[in-house]
């Protein structure tokens, strides 16, 4: 099986800038899909630099990119794209990729799993029932090739998935698509452009799947980027201490109403669990905090999004992205930031891998997505301006100041879950 090659470098390294410059310099001896976020970059960024790429068109695949990028494969083009569309690649372009010689470049971890939550486990129990499934080692078999109805519906195709090998049931009650792993081994190398790569949810997919990694990182040498040995202890993470200004004050603590809950606060449940008098102090600290910090055009803030409406304020509402918001410049002119959220794994998700036998690091996850959204920011530039940022999780606080001293990340508290 092919190795994939984890190119793990700080945001700002020139992880996009080594791939652009790869993908030029062997545009005429190689084949390139280079799967980006956002639509926006492609267009703004990637296709500037790489205009020998071609982007799947919705009308020259007669209504649908899927259709396209399936005739770009055929002709052997080299291809841009999103992670939307290259999530819902199907068996037709997986053998039209077997021996086509591509070398995939992904932008940033993709989605490569997911909890069907339209299907109950009532919904579960009616296709054991009926004979329609069995399970082998948690995979979803699909028995009845016969079988029309709604589990074949286009919004919840789970006998496709399932004929495919790629649902999977969790302890009886929950079942989770994976993206196919047999994808990487048809390309003819294979790139993640990524940065804490074992704190990430693909990382944990890699390891069940049993997909080989190698690590490298970016390094500008002269005017060009090369990938060289890993070494994480050289990311220079020491000149971001002076530019990050951590809020270290009452706001951290006077919307604690239980010191039992410390390391824990701010949690998803301990969210959804919070009363009226816990969030209006929340949304009080963030209005008193972005008041005298500058205009709300120079304000980020994120938390849980079904928390947005009741946190957000004058002067900031604006302001909110999502927590996981990765590979995007639209935000780099921000200096005030808030990160109110307390990130833990989904325990659902976490279960899927650890009842396999993978180990998961919250607290590497947790750090990894709180880094990747404060480099939405001006600190982001290519000369990295000063920010200030108020994270009042105690856990989240302290896995970014341990991270910016290069010590062990390795929290204090006893974690009591998502």
């Amino acid at each position: 099986m092919t190795t994939v090659t984890i190119v793990d470098s700080i945001m700002g390294s020139g992880k996009t800038t080594w791939a652009k410059q790869y993908m030029k310099k062997h545009q005429m001896d190689m084949r390139f899909i280079y799967v980006s976020p956002y639509l926006e970059e492609i267009t703004n960024n990637i296709l500037k630099d790489c205009p020998f790429l071609v982007e799947p068109d919705a009308q020259l695949g007669k209504g649908s990119k899927l259709r396209h990028f399936k005739e770009l494969i055929v002709n052997g083009s080299s291809i841009v794209t999103t992670h939307a569309l290259f999530r819902i690649i199907d068996e037709e372009v997986l053998e039209l990729l077997r021996d086509a010689g591509y070398t995939l470049i992904l932008d940033e971890v993709a989605n490569v799993i997911e909890q069907v939550k339209e299907i109950t486990k009532e919904d579960i129990r009616t296709l054991k029932d009926a004979n329609l499934i069995d399970v082998e080692n948690r995979k979803v078999n699909w028995i009845d090739d016969s079988y029309k109805g709604v589990y074949e519906s286009n919004y919840v195709n789970v006998k496709y998935h399932a004929q495919q090998g790629n649902i999977f049931l969790q302890n009886d009650t929950v079942l989770f698509w994976t993206f196919p792993a047999k994808v990487f081994a048809l390309f003819e190398s294979s790139f993640i452009l990524t940065y804490l790569f074992d704190g990430q949810i693909q990382r944990y997919y890699y390891d069940l799947f049993e997909i080989k990694t190698t690590y490298k990182s970016v390094e500008k040498i002269g005017p060009s980027h090369a990938l060289v040995t890993y070494n994480p202890k050289l990311e220079g993470r020491e000149r971001y201490k002076d530019l990050i200004q951590i809020y270290d004050g009452e706001f951290n603590t006077n919307y604690l109403v239980d010191e039992k809950a410390r390391g824990n606060e701010l949690s998803s449940t301990w969210l959804n669990c919070a009363g009226d008098r816990v969030l209006e102090r929340l949304q009080l600290n963030l209005y008193s905090y972005f008041r005298y910090k500058g205009k709300s055009h120079d304000n980020l803030w994120t938390t849980k999004m079904s928390l947005q409406n009741k946190l957000k304020g004058k002067g900031y509402t604006k302001g909110f992205i999502c927590w996981n918001m990765r590979a995007t410049n639209d935000y780099q002119d921000t200096h005030n930031l808030a990160f109110v959220y307390n990130l833990y794994m989904n325990p659902f998700e976490k279960a899927f891998f650890e009842d396999a036998g993978v180990k998961v690091d919250e607290d590497l996850l947790a750090l990894s997505n709180l880094l990747q959204w404060m480099w939405r920011s001006a600190i982001r530039k290519e000369v990295p301006e000063r920010i200030n940022l108020y994270v009042p999780s105690i856990r989240m606080r302290t896995l970014l100041e341990k991270w910016l001293h290069n010590e062990e990340i390795k929290f204090q508290y006893k974690r009591k879950g998502y």
